[in-house]
């Protein structure tokens, strides 16, 4: 079946026989081979930069938040409320979807956004609800001239910066959208992945399940999921993880991320990194993390919850993962 969000054309590049997959970004990254990706560090800026270029006319600040109760009280200066309705919806019974291109670009013509514009986000969690806005305007555009604030709502009010009630009209813009078709995989295209990969694993591809420990073992199956377990070859890097801790969500430094990524065989160039979670929300975070450490990456939007309703599609489960692990080294070292 057609992706809902890609034309037949897209959606042809990305399915080729045998489970290869034809990508701009892998291509990119292939005639890269050999030279570690470069940190965008443009993604991330820091609560003191954000508080001396806050007035600057061409950044626009976004609170990304579930309810307007704290945005309503209290929010960044100059700040434009964005809700998680506006990046995540229930398509085709799946929750937690990205919304269709048309409804992400009148949302980010509301928020005033135009080509021009230099975007912040950020949300009062550890960062995953401004990392989903992110995916979002990446797949719509805008992902090059968009960051994440390091740390988020969190750390801007525990260091005391400006804070303010007020709100300000905002003019819509004619945002025309130049969307990117690569930040986004789906099921069948995963299902070939899986499929293609040798004994040894596809060097090409790597899959990041961004869940809890429990979630990705099985012993907890997670809200609507009834074949436990995660997607055969997927490693897994829970996404909070990547920040220093819950209170103090700063990113950790790109060192310590790769390294962690280096100790699990996740490849750095010439190979496409597909992350999923339960509903694509946690994934997100991942998605971005692993996307300002330069790295090839795509979201698997319907993630485990559509991948583990399939019954013809294999799920490593909590029985399981002892007995592949050890078969799967067994054929490496044949």
């Amino acid at each position: 079946m057609q992706h809902p969000r890609l034309g037949a054309a897209v959606f042809a590049t990305l399915v080729v026989a045998g489970g290869a997959i034809v990508s701009c970004r892998a291509e990119r990254a292939d005639r890269a081979a050999g030279a570690a990706p470069a940190v965008r560090s443009e993604m991330l800026v820091t609560t003191a930069w954000l508080q001396e270029h806050v007035g600057d006319s061409n950044v626009v600040v976004v609170h990304v938040a579930r309810d307007r109760s704290v945005f309503d009280t209290a929010h960044v200066p100059g700040a434009r409320f964005l809700s998680w309705n506006d990046v995540a919806t229930t398509r085709d019974g799946l929750p937690n979807e990205l919304p269709r291109l048309e409804q992400l670009v009148a949302t980010i013509r509301r928020l005033g956004i135009d080509s021009m514009s230099r975007v912040i986000l950020y949300s009062e969690d550890p960062g995953l609800i401004a990392a989903r806005a992110y995916v979002a305007f990446d797949y719509a555009g805008i992902g090059d001239s968009t960051a994440l604030l390091d740390g988020g709502w969190r750390v801007w009010t525990a260091e005391h910066r400006t804070v303010t009630a007020d709100t300000s009209v905002v003019r819509p813009t004619a945002y025309a959208p130049h969307f990117d078709p690569d930040a986004l995989i789906m099921r069948r295209v995963v299902r070939d992945v899986v499929w293609s990969r040798d004994a040894c694993g596809d060097l090409r591809f790597a899959l990041v399940d961004a869940r809890p420990r429990a979630q990705y073992i099985g012993t907890e199956p997670g809200e609507h999921i009834t074949r436990s377990g995660h997607i055969p070859g997927a490693v897994n890097i829970p996404w909070l993880q990547d920040v220093e801790s819950e209170d103090h969500p700063v990113l950790r430094s790109p060192d310590e991320l790769r390294a962690r990524l280096r100790a699990l065989n996740v490849p750095p160039v010439g190979a496409t990194i597909v992350t999923y979670c339960r509903t694509g929300g946690q994934a997100s975070h991942t998605y971005f993390t692993l996307r300002y450490l330069g790295y090839d990456v795509r979201l698997y939007d319907g993630s485990y919850i559509d991948w583990s309703a399939d019954s013809t599609l294999p799920v490593i489960g909590p029985k399981d993962t002892i007995e592949i692990s050890n078969k799967r080294k067994a054929s490496c070292q044949a």
